[in-house]
């Protein structure tokens, strides 16, 4: 078992609701002794209650790239020492899955989850810059030892190259306002674009006023939406795992479930589960897969429920 990377020493207590927890702990169909992947941990909001089903005698494999979650998923899964036995965490990619389970020779599992949505306390972190409202540096990257951090990539972007990733990562209507409205503060300022606020000033400075009025959500929610994919590569981890990694990980019979927050994720996930690998689990021949949404009540007490769309599919 490998242990949490730093943070774990200066971490406090998870703030994270896990999103479809009801619908995902009856689509998973659990019973003790299955083998179980996590490939998103987190701060274990659903492992603890998979756990729970699949002991004693079950494993639990939890995966994440960001250290700091990690940390929080073995503080809440790794109380109980005879558990801690049969729960392995590692920080690594879910991309990565085959080669994880290889490591500590297993072959399949019965079933997979990924919730590729960004955590409540990654959003919290200050110092990371992955909410509009932080106040430090621009850094969007789950994995803060690997990579270079968003601030770093503004410097090298084109402006054009700005335009394509908040157009195709962010489906941003104001994509070249955007992209010209920070051409035009590195034209003007010596010192690079470096603070989440700095770059929160500029996409409010460039969307007419008109829609800042009238969006549902923070004008700049698309455009840091855009940045964290770029910066994490998450649609080619996503497709990695889509077309190699959970075809071969998952036994025949067993079961992937993935709750995705924005279209290109769930068009992704879509068409791979209509492909040969897989069967719907709903009746009839169609293989639509419709997703699976939250209920109005999750959606009252848990805002970021609104957004997530379950699809479940059974390795054929």
């Amino acid at each position: 078992m490998a242990a949490p990377d730093r943070q774990s020493q200066r971490i406090g207590n998870p703030v994270h609701r896990p999103v479809l927890l009801r619908e995902v702990m009856r689509e998973m169909e659990l019973s003790s002794g299955l083998t179980v992947l996590d490939g998103t941990v987190g701060a274990a909001g659903h492992s603890q209650k998979i756990w729970q089903k699949i002991r004693p005698d079950g494993t639990l494999i939890g995966l994440d790239r960001d250290p700091m979650m990690l940390a929080y998923a073995s503080t809440k899964l790794r109380s109980d020492a005879a558990d801690a036995q049969r729960i392995i965490l590692e920080h690594a990619s879910y991309a990565d899955a085959a080669s994880v389970l290889e490591s500590h020779q297993i072959d399949q599992v019965d079933r997979v989850l990924l919730d590729l949505g960004l955590s409540s306390d990654q959003l919290a972190s200050d110092d990371r810059g992955f909410s509009f409202q932080a106040t430090g540096d621009l850094d969007l990257r789950f994995d803060p030892s690997r990579g270079h951090p968003a601030w770093k990539m503004l410097q090298n972007w084109s402006e054009t190259e700005l335009c394509e990733i908040f157009e195709e990562y962010g489906e941003e209507r104001y994509s070249r306002r955007i992209a010209a409205g920070i051409e035009q503060h590195r034209q003007e300022n010596s010192k690079p674009l470096r603070s989440a606020k700095e770059l929160t000033e500029i996409v409010l400075r460039s969307v007419p006023s008109s829609a800042r009025q009238d969006a549902k959500k923070h004008p700049a929610t698309r455009v840091y939406q855009a940045l964290r994919i770029a910066v994490n590569q998450e649609l080619d981890h996503l497709r990695q795992a889509l077309d190699e990694t959970l075809p071969r990980i998952v036994r025949p019979g067993g079961r992937a479930l993935i709750i995705t927050f924005h279209s290109l994720e769930d068009r992704m996930v879509k068409a791979a589960f209509r492909g040969a690998s897989w069967q719907t689990t709903q009746t009839g021949p169609s293989k639509a897969l419709k997703p699976i949404s939250a209920s109005p009540d999750e959606v009252r007490l848990n805002p970021r429920a609104r957004t997530a769309r379950l699809r479940v599919a059974i390795r054929a």
